[in-house]
Formats: C-alpha cells, structure tokens, sequence
C-alpha cells in the first residue's frame, strides 16, 4: 500500500534569510572593530630573550624620528621635549612607590632604528634623578633565542 504525500517539496531554498544574517554580523564587526583603541604610536620594539612580570605605570615612547612622549597610568602619550622630560620624570619619582609600598618602574619604549645613544640619555636622566627604569623589548621567536 502507497502512501501518498498531500503536498509536494521543493527543491529550492531560500537564501533571503541567510544574507540577511550574514549582512548583520559584517556590520556587527565593523561597528565593534571602531572601539578597539590602538596605540597611538607606531613602534616596532627590539626583540630580547628574556621577558619581565613588571607592568609599569609611567611609559617615555621615544618613536624612530627621536620624538619623545611620555604618559602616565593609562593616559594618551603626550609628546614632550628633553627639558619636559626632567619635569616628566621627577613627576614620576613624586609617586614612584604605589598605596602597597613597591616600587614602581619607568619603562621606556624605543623603536628598533632609534639610536642606542638616544636611549643611554634617557636612561642616564632616569638614572641621575634615581629612577628605577626598564627597556621594553618583544620577546624574540623561539628560532633566534640562545641556547639553554
């Protein structure tokens, strides 16, 4: 005995649905993408093996045309002379020790092209006025570390 269907299928779907969803994600994205912040400079760091736990909250950005910028906490980086710098950085030894009692570091991030003796004035300031400072680095690729 044959049954018999009421109504036929057809072989056709529609895709209206499935664009429409697609259309909202892409837009979706793009609409959240805007609020990812990057950093306002572009700074490509020399690499190291070696990496450090300290996150410090005074940063010196010093960009491969030898501009300096400093900021505080989370703060935008606001480009300073050398002479503001010296002003910048006895801000920072003001409170260089946080509500715990640890000290806190300077970090200085330096692009690759900068020249070292840039960096040695920098850190020379720091060192003159007894600041505890650190040279950001990336961590190098696992191919180019030394061996343990």
């Amino acid at each position: 005995m044959a049954l018999k269907r009421q109504f036929d299928m057809t072989s056709l779907f529609s895709m209206a649905s499935m664009t429409d969803v697609i259309f909202l994600l892409l837009i979706f994205f793009m609409v959240t993408s805007t609020f990812v912040f990057p950093t306002a400079l572009e700074i490509n760091l020399p690499q190291s093996s070696e990496q450090t736990a300290i996150k410090p909250a005074t940063r010196v950005y010093v960009d491969k045309n030898q501009v300096i910028y400093a900021s505080f906490d989370e703060a935008e980086p606001q480009a300073v002379t050398a002479d503001q710098l010296l002003a910048f950085l006895q801000l920072a030894r003001a409170s260089q020790t946080d509500s715990v009692g640890q000290e806190q570091y300077i970090a200085i991030y330096a692009d690759s092209e900068v020249p070292y003796g840039k960096l040695v004035e920098i850190l020379d300031l720091g060192a003159r006025h007894g600041l505890k400072m650190v040279l950001a680095t990336k961590p190098a690729p696992e191919s180019a570390r030394p061996a343990q």
